[in-house]
């Protein structure tokens, strides 16, 4: 589990990409700048293309860690880069 303490958190466990991105992204809209959001995905694929996406966009991605068997969490500050 995660070490920073969060936000906000977003369960999209069943959606696939670019679902997952853009679901992510729009919670991100919502928060403020230096805000904290937790990722729940369960499509492997997603560990590598949300956080990409996210730092692309200007986010910096605080970790990736996976929590079970199936799950996995994406730790995203949100216009994180200086």
């Amino acid at each position: 589990m995660s070490e920073f303490k969060e936000n906000g958190e977003l369960n999209i466990k069943g959606e696939i990409c670019p679902f997952t991105f853009v679901k992510s992204k729009l919670a991100l809209e919502k928060m403020k700048k230096g805000e904290i959001l937790r990722v729940i995905v369960d499509y492997e694929p997603a560990i590598r293309n949300v956080p990409r996406s996210m730092e692309e966009q200007g986010h910096k991605v605080l970790s990736v860690n996976k929590i079970n068997d199936t799950d996995y969490e994406i730790i995203v500050e949100k216009d994180g880069k200086k």
